[in-house]
């Protein structure tokens, strides 16, 4: 049965799960929630599949109407959510009832959101995944990589489970801040830098533009020229950080292409890049070096997360 039917669309919402892997032969981005940290708790809270389809909205203004009795989270950005005029509380679930309205403001601190519903969102998938990528014209509601729309209904998973209250604990809860510092980790092309360019890179902050999206985040500030403009094309992780010629960093997301050609001096932590995915353009980003000690610790916390949370494990 119909859970939700869109009111409003906001700014953007998309159906997103964890992501399109394996498919990057094929010249196609994988997707999936860019905050994993608010989205894998949203679908902990629900006892849900570690891979159920969740709503991701960025920057708010988006309208439901509950359309059968329905068991959700909120997690992410706090975006002043309503329940029929009553306040929602991020990082934790609620009972809807059928008729409710539910609305999301504009975010206070943040980007993005996210609304699980219990046991998932029911929806056709691509290549294992139902991750929307517009460029690529896949997942969603349609399996065509459109974004959701007014008038669209939103089907649950069947659930025989009852509604049981749950809410993340406090220490986990990140708070979402105007200025970050990244922890990056250096690679193979970093010795096309100078150390002079290095040394401008990480004591530089680094604001947004209007220019950044799901493909990448594209900054301005201090410019660091490659000594080779132009490489081989090569594949690109998530959270690469791409000097291009006009020397204004680029860090590459989930909808990045999957080839590039500009050298990279290095990657952002798994752990980071939820928080990247929280900023707004005019924030800054400062980024620090990771030294080898440094990142046996980072490589911990990444298997501890993934173990939590039943993710990437084979």
């Amino acid at each position: 049965m119909a859970a939700l039917e869109i009111v409003e669309s906001g700014v953007l919402i998309q159906l997103q799960d964890l992501g399109r892997y394996g498919v990057a032969e094929h010249g196609l981005s994988q997707g999936g929630a860019m905050d994993l940290h608010a989205y894998c708790w949203a679908n902990l809270l629900l006892n849900n599949d570690p891979n159920a389809a969740q709503i991701e909205i960025t920057l708010g203004q988006a309208c439901f109407k509950v359309l059968e009795d329905c068991s959700i989270a909120l997690t992410g950005a706090d975006m002043n959510a309503t329940l029929d005029g009553k306040v929602l509380v991020p990082w934790q679930t609620y009972q809807l009832t059928q008729g409710q309205i539910l609305q999301f403001g504009y975010a206070r601190d943040g980007l993005r959101a996210y609304l699980a519903i219990k046991s998932g969102f029911d929806n056709q998938t691509c290549f294992g995944s139902a991750s929307t990528v517009q460029r690529n014209h896949l997942g969603g509601i349609d399996g065509k990589g459109g974004a959701l729309a007014v008038g669209q209904c939103l089907y649950a998973k069947a659930s025989s489970s009852p509604y049981r209250y749950q809410a993340v604990p406090a220490r986990f809860i990140p708070r979402y801040q105007h200025e970050i510092t990244v922890s990056v980790i250096e690679s193979y092309q970093a010795d096309s830098f100078t150390a002079e360019q290095k040394a401008r890179f990480y004591s530089s902050g680094y604001q947004l533009t209007q220019h950044s999206d799901r493909m990448g985040c594209r900054l301005t500030g201090a410019k660091i020229i490659p000594q080779h403009a132009g490489l081989i094309s090569q594949p690109i992780a998530k959270g690469s950080i791409q000097l291009p010629p006009d020397g204004e960093p680029i860090v590459l997301l989930n909808d990045r292409q999957t080839l590039g050609g500009y050298p990279i001096i290095g990657c952002i932590t798994q752990h980071d890049l939820s928080l990247v995915s929280q900023l707004k353009p005019g924030d800054t980003i400062r980024f620090a070096c990771l030294t080898p000690q440094q990142f046996e610790l980072e490589q911990q916390k990444w298997f501890t997360f993934c173990r939590f949370f039943n993710v990437f494990q084979t």
